[in-house]
């Protein structure tokens, strides 16, 4: 009897590690995924500043352009 209770003892001994492998395995998936959309959102962040610092850049060459009387921008070709 001891035998059987030891078996099924150990038995469910692996089972645990078996859940907090995958339990740990399962968290560490999370945070991965969380690690790409910290990523995909400073890359958002970076696109936005850098769309708008051309943009900027853009009206200020057109403004500059249509002080000196001339038509379209001097430096951009949009």
């Amino acid at each position: 009897m001891d035998d059987l209770k030891s078996m099924m003892w150990k038995e469910g001994v692996e089972q645990l590690i078996t859940v907090r492998e995958r339990e740990r395995e399962r968290e560490r998936e999370r945070e991965r995924e969380r690690e790409r959309e910290r990523e995909r959102d400073r890359e958002r962040r970076r696109r936005g500043t850098r769309e708008a610092r051309q943009r900027e850049t853009r009206e200020r060459v057109e403004r500059a352009s249509e002080e000196r009387g001339r038509e379209g921008p001097l430096l951009c070709s949009r």
